[in-house]
């Protein structure tokens, strides 16, 4: 088992911090489907723009018996230090700092991954950060900026020294963004020169994925993201394979229907009547992709504008997949 600080994690299986999909009831939906830590969605350290709703709504503690990590971003050490210490204050319980984040929004301020274009910047952030808070810090990296300038290593060196509890490594350089595969070899490297936590990333979509990453990398845990859209369960899948060599089942019908149902109005409940509606149909069509008929039913839900018009048609959709079902197999 991991810990982090005074924290004893369930599992080393952990969702990504992805902007626009790992809110509050995202977080606590793929907490109840085994991830043993979810990490919130990236928060700017510029504290003059907490105010808008989007940032307020990013700071919102989700219902979780884990401990809440808020990440934060930002190329200021002074900012930085200043945004993980008032997240402290409010109860954040670890600090993640974003030196991964690939957009292009983010690199202009020159946050997210060009920080690792700055070696001497890494080291003054990460120092900042950590000097300013009493709870534990981890740091989000990319293997470099681009693949001839691949500085894992000598990142991971510096949080080390730094006083970093954990570091996440996702398998690609900036320039690389989410195109081509995830590479390996770097992460193992990684964790052969530091004694701190190793968290690998990128490209783990399966229980058997999942192994393989482990067992290349020697990884002390794996972080999921894209392949957690639709599939939160996917979680709990490969913890059982990781821990036990047990290969889960995906969920059946009336399960993936509590589980979709449920998301859907926590959706509803934390935006509101009108942007509830809007992020609903995002992450339904995830859920539904491979469905039966599922184009003509994502067709009538995107439609419905309003919250109780949309669990109707959820509960329609799979009345009527529970009855084909019955018809294929009477």
């Amino acid at each position: 088992m991991l810990n982090l600080g005074p924290h004893q994690l369930k599992n080393p299986i952990f969702l990504a911090p992805m902007v626009g999909v790992s809110d509050k009831p995202f977080r606590e939906i793929c907490e109840q489907n085994g991830a043993g830590l979810t990490v919130a969605e990236m928060l700017t350290s510029n504290t003059e723009l907490w105010d808008n709703k989007k940032n307020k709504l990013k700071r919102v503690r989700p219902s979780l018996s884990g401990p809440n990590v808020v990440q934060i971003a930002g190329s200021d050490p002074i900012m930085m230090a200043q945004a993980a210490k008032l997240n402290a204050e409010w109860g954040a319980d670890i600090i993640d700092i974003n030196m991964g984040c690939p957009a292009k929004k983010v690199l202009k301020k020159a946050a997210g991954s060009a920080l690792l274009k700055d070696i001497k910047l890494v080291k003054s952030i990460v120092k900042a950060v950590v000097d300013s808070v009493g709870i534990p810090v981890t740091l989000k990296i990319r293997t470099g900026w681009c693949p001839s300038t691949r500085n894992g290593v000598d990142v991971a060196k510096i949080a080390e020294d730094c006083g970093v509890s954990l570091l996440t490594v996702h398998g690609r350089t900036r320039q690389c963004r989410f195109k081509g595969s995830a590479e390996y070899e770097t992460i193992a490297k990684i964790k052969q020169s530091v004694k701190i936590p190793i968290i690998a990333n990128g490209d783990i979509d399966s229980p058997q994925k999942a192994r393989q990453v482990l067992e290349y990398t020697k990884a002390d845990g794996l972080m999921i993201g894209r392949a957690s859209l639709g599939k939160p369960w996917i979680f709990d899948q490969i913890r059982q394979y990781i821990l036990f060599g047990i290969k889960k089942s995906d969920p059946v019908m009336a399960e993936k229907f509590r589980i979709m149902e449920n998301h859907v109005k926590e959706i509803q409940t934390f935006y509101g009547e009108v942007k509830g509606v809007w992020y609903s149909r995002k992450h339904i069509a995830r859920y539904v992709e491979n469905f039966k008929n599922s184009k003509e039913f994502l067709r009538t839900f995107n439609e419905e504008t309003e919250g109780p018009a949309q669990i109707d048609r959820l509960r329609s959709y799979f009345a009527n997949l529970a009855r084909d079902n019955e018809a294929e197999f009477a």
